[in-house]
């Protein structure tokens, strides 16, 4: 008897979202599609039945981030996408340059972990990661009151510290160095955030 479509949906996810973790942990070309299956506890068989292939799976594991973990991210920090927008925003920008989320490895946003894979890689990937960019830019825009050109510029600027300044982090483990480079990208953004308010 085939799977049912709602089990062959759960295996899809199961499989992506062990293929996020691993790819954050050791980026794309040091994980195997036998990692993934192996991690997801299923066979490597049951890979082809939902994707063509690995860069197909990277791709679906970058896109899968803001509704998926990012979502339990938000909700974790905090960040309540009922409340006032400015707030959110402001919620937004501590919580991404917070040292939780520069600690959790498995966690964390593609746009930190990802960024020289992503550029080597297809359109498709280059595409997903361009998404993920857009809907943070857009959460910042949306915290503004102001919606001209130069808020558009402002929340590119904010979103440019918060990846920017975790990927600069996140390559100083453990140093003091890290911690200072994440408050100080922090700060800025904060206060970009709340001229713009």
């Amino acid at each position: 008897m085939p799977y049912s479509a709602e089990h062959k949906a759960k295996s899809r996810a199961k499989i992506t979202e062990s293929a996020r973790i691993l790819f954050n942990r050791h980026g794309f070309q040091d994980v195997t599609i036998d990692m993934v299956m192996e991690n997801a506890g299923l066979t490597r068989g049951a890979f082809y039945n939902h994707f063509r292939s690995k860069e197909a799976l990277y791709e679906a594991a970058v896109s899968s981030f803001l509704m998926g973990r990012g979502a339990e991210w938000r909700k974790d920090a905090g960040i309540d996408p009922e409340g006032p927008a400015s707030d959110m925003a402001r919620q937004m920008i501590a919580g991404y340059l917070s040292p939780e989320h520069l600690g959790d490895l498995d966690g964390q946003c593609p746009m930190i972990a990802l960024p020289s894979d992503v550029a080597r890689s297809n359109p498709q990937v280059q595409t997903a990661y361009q998404q993920l960019l857009d809907a943070m830019v857009g959460l910042f825009e949306n915290g503004f009151e102001e919606k001209t050109t130069r808020a558009r510029g402002q929340a590119l600027s904010v979103a440019a510290l918060c990846v920017g300044g975790m990927v600069l982090a996140r390559t100083l483990p453990n140093s003091e160095l890290a911690d200072e480079v994440r408050r100080a990208a922090e700060k800025t953004a904060l206060e970009i955030a709340a001229v713009s308010h």
